[in-house]
């Protein structure tokens, strides 16, 4: 038997039976706290939130709160102590970058300053949200250049720090060249009339100084559309050509004297109002044309050149995918100025490696400034001007990176390790790998007559067939090379065929072609194949206008004549001579002759309009490629690591 009570439950004392109460409440009550710590603390900092952005637009500085705390924090706790600028006395290429200060109209939209400038860093803070899209953070990009200037800095600081040494290393029989560059709408025309205005101070007062007479002489055109205008001379026309030896002569163009400082600035002032602007997407007022003053140093009695300041405002670049609600010629305008601008820096890095062959025939541009890159006493200082705003540091990224790329590698140099890597492997009798052999089997031969596959070494290619139509050649145009109207003979009248200068104009040609092809060759940013192809029929588009043009003008002159000549037939039979058989051979010769004259005229329409229909496609291919993964730009632009403070290049 179960003693007694075995079977009662043992009671539950008061306090057992309130503890889980009271654990909860406590619980809820602790929320409670927190949640209204957590309210009170969202109240505060919205309330401080709310005064920084009050503080900020009594500033000047409107815009998102929070970027603008995360540069402010960088620049007072990560950015490095900046340094002071010395001359660039005996730099071949010296790099410049200029930070321009925040503009009314970029505040008035609530923009912000994104760019950090510390002499010789700059970073990039390249404002961005993560995936959740909702917290922010700043991807910095570094770069470092010989000189960089923030918004505090005057032109004169960055004329007395890279510009004025070349004025001295001028007056010495030097080739010294000054290039403005950047996005739209960055300071480069403001920078560079500064610029203009001391080399013409301290040019004619070293000039005085000196005891021989030098004579000034000023010329100043630009290029705009792959066409030279001279800017001094009612924007005549100028034909940019090589002569046999080499020399690169622009016909026409208008030299004036100069004797005093002011004279030289009031021609450069003529020259600057006369430049051609437009209207594009970044700029109400935007530079369209390279700009090129040339300050020609020579000896008073014999002429003779001492030396060249060449000052060239570059056209505002744009990125392609900024040219898409353009019209076809401000898309060929960009075209033209983004292959130019690619040219210079193919040639500028050149000039930095003394190698033995510079690209320059690959622009207009380029062409034109061929002593400033062969001869060898020549110095280049280049100034990449910047905007500070958030909404432009994209642009800013790939300014910078343009500027980083003139001296970051040496040109051809890869090339030129893997042929030696093979020829030391035969010299060894070693067998080379078919990856290195194959690489050195690429580097570009020099050209024999015009490169034809198979053909002997010295045998000349001859020049495309033409179909005759009424005595009037119409050339038959390769696919993709855009062919000159042809006449038969050269400038001299001299067939083609019996002058033995074609082989070196056709090997000339073929070297422009070589030069064309290798910008695209290391494109990272695009398919190169479709941008090689576009900036060709651009290129291309650019000469079969002049053709039609020209051929255009030819046309109304002999029709002109015809008609004439009608006249007259019209007036003989009507008059005494009434020879019906001699009047209806000779109007049906002249009808027939009319005919001819509009079938050519409308084959070169029509293959010009089939070309600008190509430029239309590629312009659309173009504009619907990806963007260019963040990570691989990024890559390019900062190559991974911060540069060192204090370490030069």
């Amino acid at each position: 038997m179960k003693p007694a009570g075995a079977n009662k439950v043992p009671s539950k004392s008061p306090m057992n039976n309130d503890g889980p109460k009271k654990s909860c409440l406590s619980e809820i009550q602790r929320m409670q706290r927190e949640r209204d710590e957590r309210r009170r603390n969202m109240e505060l900092a919205k309330q401080e939130r709310l005064a920084e952005e009050a503080r900020n637009r009594e500033m000047g500085t409107p815009g998102d709160v929070d970027f603008q705390r995360m540069i402010r924090n960088y620049r007072e706790k990560e950015a490095p102590p900046e340094q002071q600028h010395q001359p660039s006395e005996d730099m071949k290429i010296c790099i410049c970058v200029r930070k321009r200060p925040i503009s009314q109209k970029e505040i008035k939209r609530k923009d912000y300053d994104s760019v950090t400038c510390a002499n010789p860093l700059v970073v990039v803070h390249d404002c961005k949200l993560k995936v959740d899209g909702i917290s922010k953070y700043l991807d910095n990009t570094p770069f470092e250049f010989d000189h960089t200037f923030s918004e505090f800095d005057n032109t004169d600081d960055i004329y007395l720090c890279s510009v004025q040494p070349l004025v001295d290393f001028v007056t010495s029989g030097g080739r010294a060249t000054v290039f403005a560059y950047g996005q739209t709408g960055s300071g480069k025309t403001f920078t560079m009339q500064g610029v203009q205005k001391f080399v013409a101070e301290d040019l004619f007062a070293l000039i005085d100084a000196m005891d021989s007479p030098i004579q000034v002489y000023v010329s100043y055109f630009e290029i705009y559309g792959g066409r030279c205008q001279d800017l001094l001379n009612n924007r005549n026309r100028l034909n940019v050509r090589e002569d046999g030896s080499g020399e690169v002569v622009v016909s026409d163009m208008l030299e004036v004297v100069a004797d005093s400082a002011a004279t030289l600035q009031s021609i450069i002032d003529t020259g600057n109002r006369n430049r051609t602007t437009h209207a594009t997407e970044s700029n109400d007022e935007s530079s369209r044309s390279h700009a090129i003053c040339q300050i020609a140093l020579k000896h008073g009695s014999t002429d003779q050149l001492l030396g060249r300041f060449s000052l060239i405002d570059l056209a505002g670049s744009e990125r392609g995918a900024d040219t898409k609600s353009h019209n076809r010629q401000r898309r060929m305008e960009g075209a033209e100025i983004n292959k130019s601008l690619l040219a210079l820096k193919e040639c500028i890095r050149a000039l930095d490696s003394n190698s033995t062959h510079v690209p320059y025939r690959a622009s207009k541009l380029t062409l034109v400034l061929k002593d400033s890159f062969t001869n060898r006493k020549s110095r280049t200082v280049m100034i990449a001007t910047v905007s500070p705003a958030a909404s432009s540091a994209d642009h800013t990224i790939n300014t910078l990176r343009y500027a980083d790329r003139i001296k970051e590698r040496v040109v051809g140099g890869q090339q030129a390790k893997n042929a030696a890597a093979a020829a030391a492997a035969a010299a060894a009798g070693i067998n080379a790998s078919p990856s290195v052999q194959a690489l050195a089997n690429n580097i570009p031969q020099p050209p024999r007559g015009n490169g034809a596959a198979g053909a002997a070494p010295g045998i000349l290619t001859p020049p495309p067939s033409q179909d005759k139509v009424g005595g009037i050649a119409v050339p038959q145009r390769a696919e993709g090379k855009a062919a000159p109207v042809d006449t038969g003979y050269d400038h001299k009248g001299v067939a083609r065929g019996n002058n033995p200068a074609d082989e070196k104009r056709w090997a000339r040609e073929q070297e422009d072609d070589d030069d064309e092809a290798m910008l695209f060759a290391g494109d990272e940013d695009e398919d190169p194949s479709t941008v090689s192809a576009f900036h060709k029929t651009v290129s291309d588009l650019f000469e079969e206008e002049e053709d039609l043009l020209n051929l255009h003008m030819s046309v109304i002159q002999e029709n002109a004549e015809l008609l004439t000549e009608e006249g007259r037939l019209l007036q003989s039979i009507q008059g005494e001579n009434n020879d019906i058989d001699t009047y209806a051979t000779r109007l049906d010769q002249i009808l027939t002759r009319k005919q001819q004259l509009i079938d050519v005229l409308q084959q070169k329409l029509d293959h010009f309009r089939r070309s600008l229909q190509k430029e239309e496609t590629y312009s659309k291919q173009i504009a619907s490629q990806p963007a260019v993964k963040p990570g691989a730009g990024q890559a390019a632009a900062g190559r991974g690591k911060v540069p060192v403070p204090g370490k030069g290049r």
